[in-house]
C-alpha cells in the first residue's frame, strides 16, 4: 500500500562505518577459505594431480638423465634442479586454480555466492589465500621428497626459509593469472586445456637447464621469464650460485624474483576482480 501523500519518506539505512565493511569483508573471505580447504582436504586426488608431474620429472631428470647432464659450477645436478623443481611446482599450480574456479563457475556456485550479501572481494580473496595454503602443502610434500632423493640446502636456516618464501610470492602472484583465466573459459574443459600454456611457461626457463646452453633467441626468452629469476634466486639462497649465468637479470635473480611477482600481481589481480564483477548474475 502506498504511502500517504506528503508523509515523510522512509530513513536510508545507516551506511556501515569502514571498519565494519572490513570487518565483513575480512570474515567473509575467511568462510571462502574454509570452504575450499574443505574441499581440498576431502579431495586429495588434486594434489596428488598437481604433484605428479614435478614427482615423476624428478624421476626422470634425477635418476634417469641426471648423470649425463653437465650444467657447470660446483654440485651435481641434482642440486641444480631440485630449486628449479620447487620453482615449477609453483608455476604451474595456477592451472590448478584456473580449473577450480571454472568448475565453480560451471556448477553456478559464483553466481551464488555473488547473489548472497557478502563483501564482493570475498570470493577472489578467499581463493588466493586458501591457494597459497594448498601450496605451501604441496612445497612442504616435495621438499620431502627432494630430502629422501638426497638433495640439502646449504644455505643458512633464514635463507632457506627466504627461498621457500620467494617461491610462495611467485605462487601468490600467478593465482590471479589462474582466477582470470578461469573466470575467461566458457567451461572446465577448455580450462583443462591451460596445460597448453603451462607447458612451455614452464619449461622454456632455468628450471632444468641454463639458458646459456641454449640457442641465443631461446636463451634469452628463458632468463627473462619469471620462473627463471624465483629458481635461480631459490638456488642462490639454497648456497648454490656457481651455476648462474652472466646476464643482468640473472645476476640480480633476488631482485627479480620479488620484482616479478609484484608486476604480475599489479597486473592481474584488478583484471581478475574487474572480471568478477562483470559476470552476469
Amino acid at each position: 500500500m502506498s504511502a500517504p501523500t506528503g508523509a515523510p519518506a522512509p530513513a536510508p539505512a545507516p551506511a556501515l562505518a569502514p571498519e565494519r565493511h572490513l570487518y565483513w569483508a575480512i570474515a567473509d573471505c575467511w568462510t571462502i577459505v574454509r570452504r575450499d580447504l574443505t574441499h581440498l582436504l576431502k579431495q586429495p586426488a588434486n594434489i596428488a594431480w598437481q604433484l605428479g608431474f614435478p614427482i615423476v620429472s624428478v624421476l626422470l631428470f634425477v635418476y634417469v638423465f641426471g648423470s649425463a647432464m653437465d650444467v657447470g659450477g660446483e654440485g651435481s645436478y641434482r642440486d641444480y634442479a631440485m630449486p628449479g623443481m620447487f620453482a615449477m611446482t609453483m608455476a604451474f599450480g595456477f592451472m590448478n586454480t584456473a580449473m577450480l574456479v571454472a568448475v565453480d563457475k560451471d556448477r553456478g556456485v559464483t553466481d551464488r555466492f555473488r547473489s548472497m550479501p557478502m563483501a564482493r572481494s570475498a570470493v577472489v580473496s578467499g581463493r588466493g589465500v586458501a591457494d597459497v595454503c594448498g601450496a605451501a602443502l604441496d612445497l612442504a610434500v616435495l621438499a620431502a621428497i627432494a630430502v629422501v632423493v638426497g638433495w640439502r640446502s646449504d644455505g643458512s636456516v633464514l635463507a632457506t626459509l627466504a627461498a621457500f618464501a620467494l617461491l610462495l610470492h611467485l605462487r601468490f602472484a600467478l593465482i590471479w593469472v589462474g582466477v582470470l583465466l578461469g573466470l575467461l573459459v566458457p567451461n572446465q574443459e577448455a580450462a583443462g586445456g591451460l596445460f597448453a600454456l603451462a607447458f612451455p611457461f614452464g619449461m622454456i626457463s632455468s628450471v632444468f637447464t641454463p639458458p646459456s646452453m641454449m640457442p641465443d633467441w631461446l636463451g634469452v626468452i628463458a632468463m627473462w621469464n619469471p620462473v627463471s629469476s624465483t629458481a635461480n634466486a631459490v638456488r642462490e639462497l639454497f648456497g648454490r650460485p656457481g651455476t648462474l649465468g652472466d646476464g643482468w637479470i640473472e645476476q640480480h635473480a633476488l631482485l627479480m624474483a620479488v620484482v616479478w611477482p609484484l608486476a604480475l600481481t599489479a597486473a592481474f589481480l584488478p583484471l581478475a576482480v574487474r572480471r568478477f564483477q562483470r559476470l552476469s548474475r
